[in-house]
């Protein structure tokens, strides 16, 4: 993937023409998904009611969903897009009751959003800096680290929701804010694995926020949004146009 992404300094967010700059080198199927799924969720929002929180809910899932397919891209536009998504995600996870959910977003800003906008050297050459959890021979020890980095949060997780938070749908929540956590990790040390657990992440939020609508605490936005987050992580496996898993080992 040809990568045109320069360094910038973090007062670069309030220029309009870094975002227009932000934009360009895009896999064509990254710019069709982002034009549907935008169209989605503007649409599903309007045909429902209209409140404080759906409007949140609206500029969270347009936000988070263009985020995440510039991460896909290797721009460092995530940064600032998903820092202000998360936010917005935070409110509406504490109104939603789904509070380790408030934790993976925190956790999103400190590993995917602030190193972006302060190392911006991270996006460039993504090709040659992204790799497999396998390579060089380290693959069991690398999974074993990751295997027992994922014991340890999911442990924490599914403690704080039902000792602190006392959350309604503990172990799916506990779970789905695991994989994300990991995945974040994993994405910030430029692993291509790391859309494994973006895809299993994907499909527990799916069901977290299909629960959550179908309890009365959300409405679908974020339902029919995390099923487009998965369209972005097959996006990552399949377009030869994308780094992360059409790289030289």
């Amino acid at each position: 993937m040809e990568n045109t992404t320069k360094d910038i300094a973090w007062y670069s967010v309030f220029k309009p023409s870094w975002y227009i700059e932000q934009m360009k080198g895009w896999s064509n199927k990254s710019h069709n998904l982002l034009l549907a799924g935008l169209g989605i969720i503007f649409g599903m929002t309007i045909a429902g009611p209209i409140n404080g929180i759906t409007v949140l809910t609206l500029l969270a899932g347009m936000l988070g969903f263009t985020c995440t397919l510039s991460i896909t891209n290797a721009k460092p536009l995530n940064g600032v897009l998903g820092l202000v998504s998360a936010l917005i995600y935070i409110v509406v996870a504490i109104d939603a009751k789904n509070f380790n959910d408030v934790l993976l977003q925190s956790v999103y800003i400190l590993t995917l959003d602030l190193p972006v906008l302060l190392m911006p050297s991270w996006a460039k050459d993504v090709d040659k800096k992204v790799r497999f959890l396998t390579e060089k021979g380290k693959g069991l020890r690398n999974w074993l680290l990751v295997v027992l980095f994922f014991a340890i949060v999911l442990a924490l997780t599914y403690y704080s929701d039902t000792h602190w938070f006392i959350s309604p749908r503990p172990w799916t929540d506990s779970i789905a804010a695991t994989i994300g956590i990991t995945g974040a990790v994993l994405t910030t040390l430029r692993f291509s694995d790391t859309y494994f657990f973006w895809t299993a992440q994907g499909l527990l939020s799916v069901t977290l926020w299909g629960l959550t609508a179908a309890q009365g605490d959300a409405n679908w936005v974020l339902f029919v949004t995390y099923i487009l987050y998965l369209s972005n992580d097959l996006i990552a496996f399949f377009d030869k146009d994308i780094s992360w898993f059409h790289h030289k080992k």
